[in-house]
């Protein structure tokens, strides 16, 4: 990746067309051949950009461009239509190529897998006395998150969900019509699990005689402190 802090103007033609006028910015070249022209807000988002296929020439600045000050030009072309950002650099106070190497990607925390697992391993969330009988258990039209049996007799469905909504509560009832056919596993009443459940989705869910339960992710890992909490 090659990073350069300049002052530039740049104009983008093509499917629209657009200017910058001169300022400092920051400059991002990519090894896939993208480039990024970014100042120092707007968050993440650039002031404009060419995504690849595309090619970057720097050259000379022609006698009109030299004395309006301009010590290089860059064209970044792209390589499958008419798009081509001009960008013309006038002092340039950091350039650097920095060797990245391959990124694994972006791995998300609190996923419903996640949530599944560490459930499954503390099926007491549920209520003393409830033990389970195995995650991802199949139905004809899909699997449930979690069948747990009940202490009284009997078992739970559980549905995970990281934002619990109606559509949630919704494939729950569906499973749970299904479950209580059986009569090796009936009564089967359903717990609606999630992060943050919205209000609809409790009404409907209490409304259905399903249970609602909060999982507090942090404290399900073990990364909850009770003592430094204030209440």
């Amino acid at each position: 990746m090659r990073l350069v802090v300049a002052t530039c103007s740049a104009r983008y033609s093509g499917r629209l067309t657009a200017h910058l006028p001169l300022a400092t910015r920051l400059l991002v070249v990519k090894a896939d051949g993208s480039v990024l022209l970014h100042s120092d807000g707007g968050s993440y988002k650039p002031l404009n950009w060419m995504s690849p296929p595309c090619t970057l020439k720097a050259s000379e600045p022609d006698d009109d461009a030299a004395a309006r000050g301009v010590t290089q030009v860059w064209t970044v072309q792209h390589a499958k239509s008419d798009d081509r950002l001009e960008i013309e650099l006038h002092e340039v106070t950091h350039d650097s190529s920095h060797e990245l190497g391959v990124d694994p990607g972006l791995v998300k925390d609190g996923v419903e897998a996640h949530l599944q697992e560490l459930l499954a391993a503390q099926i007491a969330l549920l209520g003393d006395g409830h033990s389970l009988v195995r995650r991802e258990y199949m139905t004809a039209i899909g699997p449930v998150d979690i069948l747990a049996r009940a202490p009284g007799g009997g078992h739970v469905a559980v549905e995970i969900k990281r934002r619990g909504d109606i559509d949630g509560v919704e494939q729950l009832t569906r499973y749970l019509d299904l479950l209580n056919r059986d009569p090796l596993l009936a009564p089967v009443r359903g717990v609606f699990a999630a992060q943050e459940i919205k209000p609809q989705a409790r009404v409907l869910a209490t409304d259905r005689g399903i249970g609602c339960l909060v999982l507090d992710y942090a404290a399900m890992r073990g990364l909850d402190d009770a003592e430094a909490r204030l209440f």
